[in-house]
């Protein structure tokens, strides 16, 4: 008999954690095709008596509603990026260091896995918890589950802490950057090449910008005691409609990343400062999160999990949070070098590290 292609899939929780992630990436869900591995997480959540489980779309919310003092919510994306041949998952052993193989082994099911498994185990916490499972994070910000649970369910979203599950390397980081992209665009006169002087070219107009941005030095913000490293990148340039006519038009496309000191509103002004006279237009921005580090419960954090807090350089969904009013860090297992790549492995003692750290300060928070 063939199998049910609707049966939803079982995820063994009681296994460890390393198995659980293997069980997860197993469960293709590229960003869109989330439900069969949001259907799973939901069906291990409702058959915990300890947690309150909702779900909006692809996105899986459990709970528990002990009365305590305090609320933490540990959330993680469960989509990825295309997969490239790499999956199924595999085993691999290189230069002594055992891996998990595969497509979001690192970004960011290992991390999800660990949540999974506390989840179900730690029926008593301290604190209360949220724990949150949601789609569509690797694509147009406008489809973030995290971001439409805001919406839809901003009650489910209150908390006095958040944890954002991306891959760290099992080490803290703490807020991000924000992140920016331009469209700065040089205009012409088309004309036939043979007779370019009759034209203008748009695309020779284009070297200011490329000058500009090759000589541009970022800087290095400090931010309540963690230092941020900026970048302002040309990441595309399109021009020209044939091989014999002068072009009228140019587009480069920039990317600019900002210190969580500096608003999107700031740093639009210092693009347009730097690209004074120049058709410029921003078609995306995200503002950053400061380190989220003074409160107790992430010095706690912080303490439970042992070393020091590094800054996030890329942007990620603790600017949600932090937009909230949450303050958030980001910890999880996995290279975030790895994150997206072909041979996207996570190191599987990375994976048991995350997850005693995070048992330790749930445990003891």
């Amino acid at each position: 008999m063939l199998p049910d292609p609707t049966a939803v899939p079982v995820l063994d929780l009681s296994a460890d954690s390393i198995s659980i992630t293997r069980q997860l990436c197993d469960i293709e869900s590229v960003s869109g095709n989330e439900k069969a591995v949001a259907d799973a997480i939901e069906a291990a959540m409702r058959a915990c008596a300890h947690l309150e489980v909702e779900r909006d779309g692809d996105t899986v919310v459990a709970r528990t509603r002990l009365g305590r003092e305090k609320r933490v919510i540990i959330a993680g994306h469960i989509d990825t990026v295309p997969l490239n041949d790499n999956l199924p998952t595999r085993f691999e052993t290189i230069d002594g260091i055992d891996y998990l193989w595969g497509r979001g082994t690192v970004d960011m099911k290992a991390g999800v896995a660990v949540q999974l498994k506390l989840a179900v185990e730690l029926t008593e916490p301290p604190v209360d918890v949220t724990w949150i499972w949601y789609d569509n994070e690797e694509v147009s910000s406008d489809l973030n589950g995290l971001g439409r649970l805001a919406r839809n369910h901003p009650e489910l979203i209150v908390g006095d802490f958040a944890i954002l599950g991306e891959p760290t390397r099992a080490e803290v980081e703490g807020g991000c950057n924000g992140t920016m992209r331009a469209e700065i665009r040089t205009r012409g006169l088309r004309a036939h090449s043979a007779r370019a002087w009759v034209g203008h070219n748009a695309i020779h107009d284009a070297g200011t910008v490329l000058a500009t941005l090759a000589a541009y030095v970022p800087r290095e913000v400090e931010v309540e005691g963690l230092v941020y490293r900026e970048g302002l990148n040309a990441v595309r340039i399109s021009g020209g409609i044939a091989g014999n006519v002068i072009p009228d038009e140019c587009v480069i496309e920039v990317n600019y990343r900002f210190a969580p000191s500096r608003s999107a509103a700031e740093a639009e002004q210092h693009l347009r400062e730097l690209f004074d006279g120049l058709e410029l237009v921003v078609v995306d921005s995200a503002e950053g999160a400061r380190p989220g580090l003074d409160s107790p419960l992430s010095a706690g954090f912080l303490a439970a999990v042992g070393g020091e807090a590094a800054p996030k350089y890329g942007w990620t969904d603790v600017a949600r949070f932090s937009a909230l009013g949450v303050p958030a860090v980001n910890y999880g297992p996995g290279d975030p070098l790895k994150a997206h790549a072909d041979d996207e492995r996570v190191e599987l003692s990375q994976i048991v590290s995350c997850e005693r750290g995070l048992r330790a300060w749930l445990a003891g928070s």
